[in-house]
């Protein structure tokens, strides 16, 4: 059974261990839970290893899956933590909503969208997942649940929403969805040449439009180098209320032995893709699916890296910097060889999450994710990492697998304070790696003095 519970990145090993969620809820009510013992998984979207827990165990959370309540007026929907996303959508939409952010899969559940506060094609309008909580309950190994809000246990309140399910088992959350005209979105599409283009266009497409988003061909240099395509979207005030829970028609039934994604493959797919979507300048009426969750058109899609999986780099650098540090993060990738299938780069806004720690914060957002070749990968993301700290930027932990304490401390000051309040029979592979090694040296160099 514990094969299932594997990051979707595939770079790691599978949880040796998983419990059900009503054991864990019996464990954790008798106070019986021991130390580091538990960490909630929800639906294994997360690429790296901040939803496995190698000293314990993980907790399926699928079981808890209902929707316990929607107002129709106001928009607030409440739900057990492993509800799916798709099933918010499905649920909602027939009255007019969708929930304000949504990340480029609709197969995380809830629990997993609060504690990772993803963010979407729409941070500069709406932030992360995290600005729409409501409240929810948390149970922790004193055997309490806590309702918490941000009137109501605000200190927990902040930790969960980021805090990578350390700070105990959420059970259910109430968020605030968003009115929208239709589910459909009127896209456009606005070819660029290289970064500088980029750039200059921006700024105004996020004013104009509730989500923009750019795809770049990573392997073009030279004077192509940068060249990609802005992909901008508002929903329609005439379409369709309908939503679908289930995934694409297409799978990848297997692993395959070998990873297909290679340079040659990419070289032809990018030149295909910029041509085919690139000729569509003119807006056109799209369904959210396809905007939003392309990906989720084919099942099992990472199997297509290979047996030995994909790591995905997720940077985040200042405003002032980006010109300068996205060409550079960019170059350094085709210098060591490496290709990257998807490369997005957007603009967040300034809206600021409740959350002690999370990942957006004002600037410019690039993610590449490269075939796992061993270390030859792993030296080409340290050097990703050093670029990206090195011009004030932070490297996002929901999506890591390998980062070293050094570039998680640098990325985030403020994750003391997030160990203070960890619960103690939770913890992750991601949590020992970095702020468990800190904290261990730390220790150290107390004992010593």
């Amino acid at each position: 059974m514990a094969e299932r519970f594997r990051s979707f990145g595939l770079a790691t090993p599978p949880a040796p261990r998983a419990i059900r969620a009503d054991d864990a809820i019996a464990l954790l009510r008798g106070g019986q839970a021991k130390e580091a013992s538990l960490l909630a998984y929800g639906n294994g979207r997360s690429y790296g290893d901040s939803c496995q827990n190698r000293a314990g165990a993980v907790v399926d959370m699928r079981a808890l899956n209902h929707i316990r309540a929607f107002n129709a007026e106001s928009g607030v929907l409440e739900a057990d933590a492993g509800v799916l996303l798709s099933d918010i959508i499905a649920h909602a939409a027939p009255y007019g909503f969708f929930p304000a952010v949504v990340p480029g899969t609709q197969f995380v559940t809830l629990g997993g969208a609060i504690a990772n506060d993803v963010h979407g094609k729409n941070h500069h309008r709406r932030g992360t997942f995290g600005c729409h909580v409501e409240s929810f309950t948390l149970l922790r190994s004193d055997g309490k649940t806590y309702r918490c809000s941000a009137s109501d246990n605000r200190r927990l309140f902040a930790a969960t929403i980021g805090g990578m399910g350390l700070t105990g088992l959420m059970l259910s959350a109430s968020i605030r969805l968003m009115r929208v005209p239709s589910l459909d979105i009127v896209e456009k599409t606005t070819p660029f040449r290289n970064l500088g283009e980029f750039f200059d266009l921006a700024a105004a497409a996020d004013q104009a439009n509730e989500y923009a988003v750019a795809w770049i061909d990573q392997l073009a240099g030279g004077r192509n180098s940068g060249r990609g395509l802005l992909f901008t979207g508002n929903h329609a005030e005439h379409g369709s209320h309908a939503a679908s829970r289930a995934g694409g028609s297409l799978s990848v039934p297997f692993q395959l032995p070998f990873n297909v994604l290679n340079r040659p493959f990419l070289t032809v797919f990018n030149a295909a893709y910029r041509w085919k979507k690139g000729r569509a300048t003119a807006p056109g009426q799209t369904g959210y699916h396809s905007f939003f969750f392309p990906l989720d058109g084919v099942r099992d899609w990472n199997r297509l890296y290979g047996p030995n999986g994909l790591f995905q780099h997720q940077s985040v650098v200042p405003e002032e910097a980006a010109r300068s540090v996205v060409p550079e993060l960019l170059t350094a990738a085709r210098r060591a060889g490496q290709g990257s299938f998807l490369t997005v780069l957007k603009r967040f806004g300034s809206i600021r999450s409740p959350a002690l720690l999370s990942f957006p914060r004002p600037g410019y957002t690039l993610t590449l994710d490269f075939p796992n070749k061993g270390t030859a990968t792993l030296a080409l993301l340290g050097e990703l990492d050093r670029i990206t700290v090195a011009a004030g930027g932070a490297v996002n932990p929901y999506k890591d697998a390998r980062m070293g304490a050094a570039i998680f401390a640098a990325s985030f000051a403020d994750w003391p304070r997030l160990e203070a309040l960890r619960d103690p029979a939770f913890m992750s592979d991601f949590w020992a790696r970095t702020a468990g090694s800190i904290d261990l040296r730390r220790r150290g160099v107390e004992a010593a003095e």
